[in-house]
């Protein structure tokens, strides 16, 4: 009922800067809370910021102060503003969207991700 579609990934050197988009589409009422996930080589997936319906966000330790997220509620839409990054940053971001579907009932949505890569 709701697909999530990310881009924007890709390949930077130390330091860099990236954007990730990822935009909702299907059939829902609306959007709740929005947020990203990484997974990194080899370790589990770490949850590093969420936004709220009204634009409140959250941000993990290791990514605040670098990291920005927004969203275009007119465009379901999320986006992630990476600066400063470094290899360990390294990982598949994924997104992923709670949503209030039209008979009312809220379900958690995930895209499929994209990869990003942090040359050193």
């Amino acid at each position: 009922q709701v697909q999530l579609l990310e881009s924007g990934g890709g390949l930077v050197q130390t330091g860099g800067s990236l954007r990730l988009s990822c935009a909702a589409s299907g059939s829902f009422f609306s959007i709740n809370t929005m947020g990203w996930y990484r997974q990194a080589p080899g370790q589990q997936r770490e949850l590093i910021t969420t936004i709220t319906s009204g634009g409140h966000p959250n941000y993990a330790d290791s990514v605040k102060g670098r990291f920005a997220i927004s969203r275009d509620n007119a465009k379901n839409t999320v986006y992630l503003q990476m600066t400063s990054l470094k290899p360990e940053d390294t990982g598949v971001y994924s997104c992923y969207a709670e949503t209030t579907l039209v008979s009312r009932a809220t379900i958690i949505s995930g895209g499929r991700g994209t990869q990003v890569t942090v040359s050193s």
